[in-house]
């Protein structure tokens, strides 16, 4: 089958399992999952959805989301939306009927761990609906969509630095520094339209109001007593200026006639937003910038290997409260000043924790073939820096294996955070990718080969200390019974009054 009907064939496949075609209501994607709008996800048939070869898992959020992994969902989505589009402009079949629940059987398999992870799903996003969540869940939403521009031209721009470093192609690099570095001049152009797309405004007054900030001619404004520079405020600055770009036009338009709309709201927005960014904003959000940046440098000089050991091991946790979208403008504001990101290689340590804890877990339960098939499913794609499957699939629903998977994802970003302390740097040039697919995006300050070596080393003590970790302690006594068993096997004799309670407060 080639690529192409490969891909079609998928969306064929997830169609009618989300409800059809008349219970969607949005399509989109981001670098790993194909994100839907439902209007009912009772209608989705999620065991039949996780069992189809592409998926990797599902995550439910403001929309449901299909872990298809990088590559893979940029080919389905537009298959998908022109299945989604000719299936309305037929006739379209009603929406299939949700597949009734499996009935409960003993011992646990991959079946009802994935019942379990989708039941701490739904939890999650009950628990994370709060206003300060969703308002940090939009602010992700303006940088996301950038995170392929960032990826493509970081990895430009590594290559770029490799040719300099071994002194070849000389006429080329050049070029390959243009561009690699055209995206990254003008980033707070995109988040200004990004950001007045987001809350209601008009995306190209954003990027218009935005633009101001990377205008070589602000060099002759003065505010505050001092010059500004081209790009002072950077991300932040253009955030909080298409904010105020908003703002703006929608009292415009509250009260400004019809008729004259079309000429005065555009022009008092930009003007109003315009004087308030260069007189205010570029030189408070520059500060901020600054402390950002120095912040992050100071926390992994003095804390190193415990900084490290925090980060690596709360990262999951974070992502669990939704509190994670907090840290992508603070990654894109490192980016723009440093060139690098000196945080995600060692948050990308808890993605090693999973992939050892996994391996652990196959070892441990080498009856239960359920469980041991997602995990062979699910491992490379956590290798890749995919995590989602492993997480919601196995560790999760387990309970204690996703904690000391935390813990091996603690002493990988520990090992990395020290060589940060010694003078190593280790960062990332672009957000997004993790694991092994973080390699080609990696750079520092004592040259790429060292860079390379530190990362990798860190995603070995991850693997290595989650595998540790989940083998003595992921599991008592009273959870290998229940679980090391096959799925056709008789279910086992009750234990002793002692382990009952055991069971009941243990079993996860």
């Amino acid at each position: 089958m080639s690529e192409e009907n490969k891909h079609r064939a998928t969306a064929a496949a997830i169609l009618p399992l989300v409800g059809g075609a008349a219970n969607v209501t949005s399509v989109a994607h981001c670098m790993t999952r194909l994100r839907l709008g439902l209007r009912d996800r009772f209608l989705v048939q999620e065991e039949a959805l996780t069992a189809l070869p592409a998926v990797m898992g599902v995550v439910e959020d403001d929309t449901y989301q299909i872990v298809l992994g990088p590559g893979a969902v940029a080919r389905v989505t537009p298959e998908f939306q022109a299945l989604v589009a000719a299936e309305r402009a037929g006739a379209p079949e009603e929406p299939a009927a949700p597949a009734a629940p499996a009935g409960g059987s003993d011992p646990v398999t991959a079946e009802e761990l994935a019942a379990q992870g989708a039941a701490l799903r739904a939890e999650r996003k009950a628990r994370n609906a709060t206003p300060f969540k969703l308002f940090l869940r939009r602010i992700a939403n303006i940088f996301v969509p950038l995170i392929p521009a960032l990826i493509g031209c970081g990895i430009i721009a590594g290559l770029n630095g490799l040719l300099v470093n071994l002194g070849r192609l000389p006429g080329l690099t050049p070029a390959l520094a243009a561009i690699a570095s055209g995206f990254m001049a003008l980033i707070a152009v995109f988040v200004g339209y990004n950001t007045a797309k987001e809350f209601g405004g008009t995306p190209i007054l954003g990027g218009a109001v935005a633009s101001i900030i990377v205008y070589a001619k602000v060099a002759d404004v003065e505010a505050f007593g001092q010059h500004l520079s081209p790009g002072q405020g950077g991300v932040l600055g253009a955030l909080a200026a298409a904010c105020l770009g908003v703002y703006v036009e929608k009292r415009c338009r509250r009260w400004v006639p019809e008729s004259v709309d079309v000429l005065v709201t555009p022009t008092v927005t930009v003007l109003v937003s315009g004087l308030a960014t260069l007189f205010g904003l570029m030189f408070l959000a520059g500060e901020v910038s600054s402390w950002i940046g120095d912040a992050a440098d100071w926390l992994l000089a003095h804390g190193g290997a415990g900084a490290g050991l925090l980060l690596g091991g709360l990262f999951l946790p974070l992502v669990m409260l939704g509190l994670h979208q907090a840290l992508i403008p603070i990654h894109t504001t490192l980016i723009e000043g440093a060139g690098f990101t000196v945080l995600l290689p060692i948050l990308a340590m808890a993605g090693a924790g999973q992939v050892g804890a996994a391996l652990a877990i196959y070892l441990r339960l080498p009856r239960n073939t359920s469980i041991r098939t997602t995990i062979k499913s699910a491992l490379w794609p956590g290798f890749l820096g995919v995590g989602e499957p492993l997480i919601y699939g196995v560790s999760l629903p387990l309970g204690r294996p996703f904690v000391t998977a935390c813990a091996g994802g603690a002493f990988g970003g520990a090992f990395v955070g020290l060589f940060n302390q010694l003078g190593t740097d280790v960062g990332s040039t672009a957000i997004g990718p993790s694991g092994w697919a973080l390699f080609p995006l990696l750079d520092g300050n004592h040259g790429l080969a060292q860079t390379i070596a530190v990362y990798a080393a860190g995603l070995l003590v991850g693997y290595v200390a989650g595998f540790v970790a989940t083998y003595w302690f992921g599991f008592t006594k009273t959870m290998l019974a229940e679980l090391n068993v096959a799925p056709d096997a008789p279910a086992p004799a009750a234990p002793a009054p002692v382990a009952t309670e055991e069971r009941v407060t243990e079993k996860v």
